[in-house]
């Protein structure tokens, strides 16, 4: 199970980064989210989740961690703010340049 999951946290991050070197507007919006899954889905695994355990301290032996789940609907919040300006910025890019390359000019082909 561990293997599957390094294996999707790998792949998610190297699709973002992947898309972050596209340098076009939509693709790097699109990068950004991914990576920001990415860091979420290790947050959330780095919690060592347990099943059957109670959240209150004292009730059991065993108990759920809240850091990581905190941390994790912190990034959630973080990220979707994020992903809001970056589009913005893209739009407005967009209409003031006239073309959706990061750099404001097309490469020469």
């Amino acid at each position: 199970m561990e293997a599957l999951f390094a294996g999707a946290l790998g792949i998610l991050t190297a699709s973002g980064v992947y898309l972050l070197l596209r340098a076009r507007t939509f693709p790097v919006v699109m990068g950004l989210t991914l990576i920001s899954y990415a860091v979420n889905l290790f947050l959330f695994a780095m919690g060592r989740l347990q099943t059957g355990v109670t959240t209150v301290i004292g009730a059991n032996a065993g108990y759920a961690d809240p850091l990581p789940q905190a941390l994790v609907l912190t990034a959630i919040v973080i990220g979707f703010a994020m992903t809001a300006f970056v589009v913005v910025l893209a739009l407005r890019s967009v209409g003031e340049m006239k073309t959706d390359h990061v750099d404001g000019r097309e490469s020469a082909r």
